[in-house]
């Protein structure tokens, strides 16, 4: 791995993941700044007021600062080419190009290229016209999931229980165009039975250095009912992926994938999230892949990382990633608390109390607050903040981060109380 001293690190975005890169990058040492970031952000990084859909801006603000290295956050600039202009314009990004990032961009394209190089993944049909997608729903044995192929937020996949259920998300996507042109075509899944992980790899397109694997609660309610959210909660390590298991997906999933990428000339940079299910037989599949860090796994990913992640995100931008391996790292577990109405309405501008006090291995990651003009915190979106703890063991993080949840107050306030229940049984 190559060596460096203090670094210039400009992150894009404004949530809880990039609050979490913010937080890493100065905990390992570097000058960090953020744009546009947010009131939490600021008390890790400088902060710049710049969209993340204005890539002129971006590229401007990335050569005034005269960075080291370019860290993109969010799903939506990598998908429309940001980094390719910020690496025309010379600079050194840790992030895929938008080709390599078609793999998030469209979940059909992304289908398509498994079947292509032998990824296993589950059986699959995609429409784009409303009478196929209702009539294709009859040709699987139990309703399958319903995925919108483009960018819906993490809101775009029903999960039916009957077959009402499925029809009523395919007319959502196809006939009443609820998610506009990211529904304009469907996938539809067989559904896969098991556990999910998520597992995160940094690669400079041929080397895959892996962090711990992760579970994120997607399900608003606990027991994992009600609608998908952006995630209720994450953490690592999870236990169903043991040695062997990581044996089978690097040798399945990730090996084929990037030499798939690199065959078709579009080599991935950055990281890689490989979303898996793993069957009672201990076989993956891969579920969808994402071309960023998946927020909140990342915030317990990254606090409780035990070696530096920079150098690793530096030499995979710079393609000299000298060999595939895993960065260690503690039990840790980050509780969303979100508003009122969550994922549906939400209800902003309520106070906050609670954030000045301070414990022991636990970390606040901000994705929807701000500080009014007399200095008190306000909620201003649906996820209000990441609750993240570590320790040696998974029970004393969770046990660390819903103490401190008990701590911190705002109206409306909701929170699953089972995360990492699977893990703990």
């Amino acid at each position: 791995m190559m060596s460096m001293g203090r670094l210039r690190i400009l992150i894009i975005g404004n949530g809880g993941r990039e609050h979490a890169l913010a937080w890493r990058c100065r905990h390992e040492g570097h000058e960090v700044h953020v744009a546009p970031g947010n009131d939490g952000i600021a008390e890790d990084a400088v902060i710049h007021d710049v969209a993340t859909s204005d890539h002129d801006g971006v590229v401007q603000l990335a050569r005034r600062l005269n960075v080291d290295l370019v860290i993109v956050g969010p799903e939506q600039p990598l998908v429309e080419g940001v980094v390719d202009r910020l690496i025309h314009a010379g600079l050194r990004v840790f992030g895929p190009t938008a080709a390599a990032a078609e793999l998030e961009g469209s979940k059909a394209a992304a289908k398509a290229f498994m079947a292509r190089h032998g990824v296993p993944t589950a059986r699959y049909q995609t429409v784009a016209h409303l009478a196929d997608g209702l009539a294709a729903l009859r040709s699987f044995a139990e309703p399958p999931v319903v995925k919108a192929s483009g960018l819906a937020a993490g809101k775009g996949v029903t999960v039916p229980e009957s077959l009402a259920e499925a029809e009523a998300a395919v007319r959502e996507c196809l006939g009443d165009g609820r998610f506009g042109a990211a529904g304009s075509t469907v996938v539809l899944e067989q559904r896969l039975r098991g556990q999910e992980v998520s597992l995160f790899v940094l690669t400079d397109g041929t080397h895959a250095v892996t962090l711990l694997p992760a579970q994120d609660h997607k399900r608003v309610g606990e027991g994992d009912t009600g609608p998908n959210t952006g995630g209720m909660g994450a953490y690592c390590p999870a236990p169903v992926y043991d040695a062997a298991t990581r044996g089978r997906v690097m040798e399945s999933i990730v090996e084929p994938t990037l030499a798939g990428l690199r065959a078709e000339g579009r080599p991935f940079v950055g990281v890689l999230f490989v979303g898996l299910m793993i069957d009672e037989t201990g076989a993956p599949f891969v579920i969808e892949y994402n071309c960023r860090f998946g927020d909140p796994e990342v915030q317990p990913l990254l606090y409780g990382l035990r070696a530096p992640i920079v150098p690793v995100m530096m030499a995979a931008s710079a393609g000299a990633l000298e060999a595939s391996a895993s960065l260690p790292g503690r039990p840790a577990a980050t509780v969303v608390l979100a508003s009122e109405g969550y994922p549906l309405k939400t209800r902003v501008g309520l106070p906050i109390t609670g954030l000045d006090h301070h414990a022991p291995d636990v970390q606040l990651f901000h994705a929807g607050t701000r500080r009014d003009a007399d200095g008190r915190w306000l909620t201003s979106g649906g996820r209000v903040l990441g609750v993240c703890a570590r320790a040696e063991t998974l029970r004393g993080a969770l046990s660390r981060a819903y103490e401190r949840c008990a701590s911190i107050e705002f109206e409306g306030r909701q929170l699953r109380r089972d995360i990492g229940v699977r893990a703990l049984s």
